[in-house]
């Protein structure tokens, strides 16, 4: 019956361990990589994690996940074979839990649209800018950062140089005669920090790999081994409280018994 009942515990610790656990949100990736379409054009949209779905939210109707009304589901990705301005709208992913992941805006345009990077780009990298129209046009493509004219380009693309932050903004381009195109916001994010070799004296004399663990890996990675191991040594300390409190009743019914007859003799 003990025994029971300590498994039992045992059960349930490991139950809200892995429930107090949340998964990492999945991405969503878009194909072609941007996020302006012209009419009729076919999308596809996957999640980086299997057992995810496509959802989106649109201007004319709430939360709708793929296949409910629009796109055709493959798995965790969701394929629209012609896409119009109704489609317009926040695209993510969302596991069967509830949790959902970044999200992406997209915009369907009917006579021009900006081709730009979906996701932010790294400092240092080449961003290429398209215009593209779906009107017959021999015109040269203006593009526009902010609102202020940044230049014309015949062959309809731009490419920025060795971006940095301020690279960021708001862009838009247009074809004179044709029409132009909804913005499109380009972030540029920092490269990721590069750990500094080992010297000398901090190689291993073992012959052991060298470890570039700053000090802030070791500080998170201690608190995730307190995060999943705190809930269950507190639960063992509990169950052999009670294991002990148990057993010491069944070893002892009568506990005052010896006392009263040793008082008893005294007299």
């Amino acid at each position: 019956m003990e025994g029971r009942r300590v498994l039992q515990l045992l059960c349930l610790t490991f139950t809200l361990i892995s429930t107090t656990l949340p998964s990492p949100p999945a991405g969503l990736t878009v194909s072609p990589s941007r996020s302006q379409f012209l009419k009729r054009d076919s999308v596809s949209l996957s999640c980086e994690e299997d057992g995810w779905t496509v959802w989106r939210k649109t201007k004319r109707r709430e939360r709708s996940s793929c296949k409910d009304g629009w796109g055709e589901p493959a798995g965790s990705s969701c394929n629209i074979g012609a896409i119009y301005s109704r489609d317009s709208g926040v695209y993510w992913c969302e596991s069967r839990e509830g949790a959902a992941g970044s999200s992406i805006n997209i915009t369907v345009a009917d006579t021009v649209v900006l081709q730009s990077p979906v996701l932010p780009v790294m400092e240092g990298q080449d961003v290429t800018l398209g215009c593209r129209t779906s009107a017959p046009s021999t015109l040269s493509a203006e593009f526009f950062k902010d609102g202020v004219f940044i230049g014309t380009e015949s062959t309809g693309h731009m490419t920025l140089r060795h971006v940095s932050r301020s690279a960021e903004g708001l862009y838009r381009c247009s074809f004179r005669g044709v029409g132009e195109s909804p913005p499109s916001w380009i972030s540029v994010s920092a490269p990721p920090t590069k750990a500094a070799p080992p010297t000398e004296e901090a190689l291993p004399r073992s012959g052991a790999p060298p470890t570039n663990i700053t000090s802030l890996q070791l500080v998170i990675t201690v608190f995730r081994h307190l995060l999943v191991f705190c809930p269950y040594f507190i639960s063992t300390l509990l169950m052999v409280s009670i294991y002990r409190g148990q057993r010491s009743q069944t070893s002892h019914p009568h506990g005052d018994a010896p006392r009263l007859s040793r008082d008893w003799t005294m007299e």
